[in-house]
């Protein structure tokens, strides 16, 4: 047997450096605003609400749901599909787009950097396979940056993580094949809490266990290094020293609160506003965003 040694390869040991880095400001950030003066950038976006603070808990009121959250899913693909079209004719300078759940659905716009147009193509409920099925309707957008986050409600659905898995791979080969010129960004699942949920479906969540997660998450990880794409690690962001979601970044157990989309924004931040090495083929330069109003 020949004794080789394997090196770490230089792209991966940056992959890290950056995820540590990116990891040590945002909680920098949480504790600057533990007190959470209003700090918010704001967006060329009329009439903003009010800025967020840290005593959300008192004050935060969980908004009406209008028509558009009343929607079917084959309603919702419809919409999605024209806000995809819209966006392509327009063809805005360093488009973004967020794919995935109603974690990427909920997301308030004013949150989002503003150095970039955002196109959300989140939908409530989503599952990998879902997403894998529409990815085609931004075929002809052009994005600087794709960020992909689902799995949670496959894991609620009781799918294998295998299968959840091979739905990844897929995605990722078909954004790799579609928008070439895209940094396609794979984010890390989400923990879910533990105490005080009160989402309808808290027997389902409470079945899946946070350690399942953070294991996907490391599957996920090395899918994203196998497939050019990039692996953003939001997970321990949003996790108490037993790795569950903190309460304080909840609403429910299982979607965010205020805080949690703050310390979100954050790492997106933080994230497109540096400049990545490319990990493979032709990989895209950092995206600037708008907003997709969706909420």
């Amino acid at each position: 047997m020949s004794n080789r040694v394997k090196t770490f390869p230089a792209w991966g040991f940056f992959a890290l450096l950056t995820n540590v880095i990116l990891m040590l400001a945002v909680i920098l950030l949480i504790w600057r605003q533990h007190k959470l003066t209003p700090v918010l950038a704001t967006t060329a976006i009329p009439n903003p609400p009010e800025p967020v603070n840290l005593n959300w808990k008192n004050q935060y009121v969980q908004p009406e749901l209008g028509p558009r959250h009343k929607l079917s899913y084959p309603q919702w693909l419809d919409i999605l599909k024209q806000e995809a079209k819209i966006t392509a004719q327009k063809n805005p300078q360093r488009l973004t787009i967020l794919a995935g759940d109603s974690l990427s659905l909920w997301f308030p716009p004013e949150l989002l950097p503003e150095d970039r147009t955002w196109l959300n193509q989140g939908i409530s409920g989503e599952v990998s396979n879902g997403l894998l099925q529409r990815l085609d309707f931004f075929d002809r957008t052009q994005p600087e940056m794709i960020f992909v986050m689902v799995g949670i409600n496959d894991l609620i659905r009781g799918l294998d993580d295998q299968e959840i898995l091979a739905n990844y791979r897929q995605i990722i080969s078909y954004l790799r094949k579609k928008q070439p010129q895209a940094e396609i960004v794979v984010q890390s699942i989400l923990p879910h809490g533990v105490e005080g949920i009160t989402w309808e479906g808290k027997e389902k969540l409470l079945a899946i266990s946070n350690p399942r997660i953070r294991k996907l998450n490391e599957e996920l990880n090395q899918i994203a290094t196998e497939k050019g794409a990039r692996y953003l690690n939001l997970h321990p962001l949003f996790t108490d020293k037993q790795g569950n979601l903190r309460s304080d970044f909840t609403t429910d157990g299982l979607h965010l609160s205020p805080p949690g989309y703050l310390v979100w924004r954050t790492a997106l931040q933080m994230y497109t506003s540096q400049k990545v090495v490319p990990q493979s083929s032709p990989s895209p330069q950092p995206p600037k965003v708008n907003s997709g109003n969706r909420i």
